[in-house]
């Protein structure tokens, strides 16, 4: 088995593609190990920044890689340069970690968020030459299988994936793979792991009459050892911010959310589970910004005590918190206040349908009142502005027979929107979805809006609204028509989707890779197709995945839509839907600490001096290997994550983004390497250089090392010199040994000889950056030699 280096085989034409820290691993808490036997890769069909933050992702690798004898490595889809790239080169697309070809894992596993992942599958196995058929494949390749919410109907990926995971991975999938492991070691060939994969109860293959839905019954309680925390982005990513699931499913039945009846029952983590995990993110993965995840984490029983809990511990050492999923019945904004001691969190409002009658219909409360009265607050607490979802298309509920008597949701929208800003005198950011139907739910037998409605809505609300200062986001139609088209399609859908997919299109969810063009050619040539998708009358294909909530109940609920009834919370009474056979929510566990709600402690109070004496530690690093492919913003991010794991006790900035004290004499263009440059990092008291070197080293990502560092006092009232101001110029070499010295304000550098003797930039080496001496400014030296002469003078 050949592994792949990618800076060694590609090098300086990694520099050729958008982003090339995307592939060339290195980060930090790599885990996986080419010697391991049984060799798997979690494979994200989507872009680097979308993927690393997919929380499935880290449960699947941290969750492997413990198992003895066997690795996992990760894998994403490359945008369309770098899978160019890769052809033109004759190179497979490879694991980020060892550098292991996809062909050549034993297990390959993706793992689908969202149904336009289709496309990013076939790109994925097609570069990596392993034939994107199913029945093509030999005992050569490995078996290729896919879990995740989107393969709830797995028709339309059947012709390509081997096998389907069903439901959630902690209720026996490792332990699945930890049997292959064994099988393998005794000399078991892929049809005999294929069919071991296949008896499992929750795998579903093509031909098969039923699999059922795992369920990690023990979520609630789980004391696993596997934190979940590695491994840590070098580059930031879309959301780079550290995850703890606190609540698995949702309490609340909205009837058009999938995900809340896909992840039933509603279970959530002991406060003691929870803290544990935000500790390790914190201190084993440097994150500030810990989100915590739910459906809906305002129904958390315990909510408030938890988050005065973790402002207590947390506070101190800059850590923020958000909850992405407030529903307005539990949205208070004390609450609000609380997550945002560190860091001022956003008022975020999911209406969906403003009007009454549809809110019961989606089986939904959130009144006009309710929400006036919430922004009316916050706008006396400092808040400037709050975002609003609302969702076309939805079934209307009782009112549909005096459709026309009624206005239109889209009217209903922005009455809502203008009488919300007239009284409380705010813009906002207003986003627009279209509902999609889907398997599994009581909507899954409705027909979806057409896109010459659904634009016609769109462009009514964003023509009243945006004229009076609002933000209008509209969606995509084509996208959500392919969407729909895979959510409720068979296997012809699967097929629309190669067809496109031969024709160019790629990575389906980005306006900038999809072949729209090709898209609806292959909508309107197959229109019959299409329109019986989107009615809801194609078979149910997804009828052989058991789902565990029953058919009799998704009707009863369809029912109670059609007459805008309304179906209590699962907390206060159970619907007998068939996951939990009438067994409560698990409360919050009574004999945990309860915390004064009012109490807040930091140990680091703000300090009435303007300005105060500081330490100031000034350090040389290298920058070499697959790190020379981090910017400048990336590698403050790397540092600032490495002085939170390292425990550093490093000075922040005020204000609600406090952010690290910390500068770079200047910053150093992608792909060139370094041998000596120069940063500084504020102390509030002196701190060992040689501890300071140690521990950051200890901690930081592949190719980036400490060289040396010292620690200078800097007086209340002295002069703080920035680094660039000290700033004198720059020694260049390449890799034909040729040195080069370029002053900071030498226009000649770009027409120089230096360009001249290199291939490319990937060729340069900065091997110093120099200082002047402000005595002499004509007289170069190291800035460790400045740095001493100057405060040593200075504290005379």
């Amino acid at each position: 088995m050949s592994f792949i280096d990618p800076v060694k085989t590609l090098g300086a034409k990694l520099l050729k593609v958008d982003k090339p820290a995307r592939y060339v691993g290195g980060e930090v808490g790599i885990l996986s190990s080419k010697e391991k036997a049984f060799q798997t890769i979690i494979a994200f069909p989507d872009l680097y920044e979308i993927g690393m933050g997919n929380q499935a992702i880290r449960i699947i690798y941290n969750n492997i890689n413990a198992l003895q004898d066997v690795s996992c490595d990760r894998v994403f889809a490359p945008a369309p340069d770098f899978e160019k790239l890769l052809r033109e080169e004759n190179i497979p697309l490879y694991g980020l970690d060892t550098g292991i070809k996809l062909a050549d894992a034993d297990l390959l596993m993706f793992t689908l968020g969202y149904e336009l992942g289709l496309n990013g599958i076939l790109s994925m196995l097609d570069v990596s030459g392993i034939p994107i058929h199913r029945d093509k494949r030999n005992a050569s390749f490995p078996i290729i299988i896919a879990g995740g919410p989107a393969v709830s109907n797995p028709l339309p990926y059947s012709n390509y994936i081997d096998a389907f995971w069903i439901g959630e991975a902690e209720e026996g999938f490792f332990d699945l793979v930890k049997e292959l492991a064994v099988l393998k070691k005794e000399g078991k060939v892929r049809d005999e792991l294929l069919n071991k994969i296949a008896s499992h109860p929750s795998i579903w293959v093509k031909g098969k009459n039923k699999a059922k839905r795992a369920i990690y019954n023990n979520f609630h309680n789980s004391n696993s050892n596997v934190l979940n925390v590695y491994p840590i982005p070098s580059m930031k990513i879309i959301q780079h911010h550290g995850t703890v699931e606190i609540m698995r499913g949702c309490p609340n039945g909205c009837r058009f959310c999938h995900a809340g009846f896909w992840y039933r029952p509603a279970r959530q983590k002991s406060r003691e589970r929870v803290l544990n995990e935000v500790n390790n993110l914190t201190a084993m993965g440097g994150w500030q910004e810990i989100s915590l995840s739910s459906l809906s984490s305002g129904d958390y029983l315990g909510i408030d005590e938890l988050v005065n809990e973790l402002n207590n511990n947390f506070l101190g050492k800059h850590v923020s918190f958000q909850m992405p999923s407030l529903k307005v019945s539990s949205f208070t904004l004390s609450l609000l206040e609380k997550i945002s001691v560190t860091r001022k969190s956003g008022l975020t409002f999911a209406v969906e349908t403003p009007k009454d009658m549809r809110q019961l219909a989606i089986n939904k409360e959130v009144s006009r009142g309710s929400v006036t009265a919430i922004i009316e607050e916050a706008r006396k607490r400092g808040w400037k502005g709050a975002k609003f979802y609302f969702m076309i298309g939805l079934p209307m509920g009782a009112e549909h027979s005096n459709e026309e008597t009624e206005r239109s949701e889209e009217e209903e929208i922005v009455s809502f929107i203008v009488d919300v800003a007239k009284r409380t005198r705010m813009h906002f950011n207003i986003n627009i979805g279209i509902f999609i139907p889907k398997p599994h739910t009581p909507y899954q037998w409705v027909t979806q809006i057409d896109s010459k409605t659904a634009e016609e809505k769109c462009n009514f609300i964003r023509g009243k609204l945006k004229p009076m200062g609002h933000k209008v986001s509209v969606p995509e139609q084509l996208i959500s028509r392919i969407e729909g088209l895979l959510s409720r399609g068979d296997e012809k859908a699967g097929q629309l989707c190669e067809e496109a997919w031969r024709s160019g299109s790629r990575l389906d969810p980005w306006n900038e890779y999809i072949n729209k063009e090709k898209w609806q050619e292959i909508i309107d040539t197959n229109a019959d197709y299409v329109n019986t998708v989107f009615s809801g009358k194609l078979d149910q294909g997804w009828s052989n995945i058991d789902s565990c909530v029953n058919d009799e109940y998704l009707r009863k609920e369809f029912e109670k839509s059609n007459n805008s009834i309304r179906t209590p919370s699962c907390q206060t009474q159970c619907g007998f839907c068939g996951v939990c056979e009438g067994k409560k929510l698990p409360s919050v566990n009574q004999e945990e600490k309860t915390i004064n709600k009012d109490t807040h402690t930091s140990d680091t109070q703000p300090s009435l001096n303007t300005d105060p004496a500081i330490y100031r530690l000034i350090f040389s690093f290298s920058k070499t290997g697959s790190s020379v492919f981090h910017g400048h913003l990336s590698l403050i991010e790397i540092f600032s994550m490495s002085f939170r794991r390292a425990d550093i006790p490093v000075l922040y900035t005020q204000g609600f983004n406090p952010l690290a004290k910390m500068e770079f004499a200047s910053p150093l263009a992608t792909g060139i390497s370094a041998d000596n440059e120069i940063a500084g990092v504020n102390f509030s008291e002196y701190y060992d250089p040689l501890t300071f070197t140690d521990k950051l080293n200890r901690s930081l990502p592949d190719g980036i090392k400490i060289n040396r560092a010292e620690c200078y006092l800097i007086k209340s009232g002295m002069k703080k010199y920035s680094l660039s101001s000290l700033l004198w110029g720059f020694s260049y070499s390449n890799k034909h040994e040729l040195d080069y010295v370029i002053f900071k304000d030498d226009k000649r550098y770009k027409n120089s000889r230096l360009e001249n003797d290199c291939e490319s930039v990937f060729d340069l080496n900065r091997s110093e950056v120099l200082a002047r001496n402000i005595n002499n400014p004509d007289e170069k030296t190291s800035y460790f030699d400045v740095y001493k002469s100057l405060y040593e003078c200075l504290n005379k």
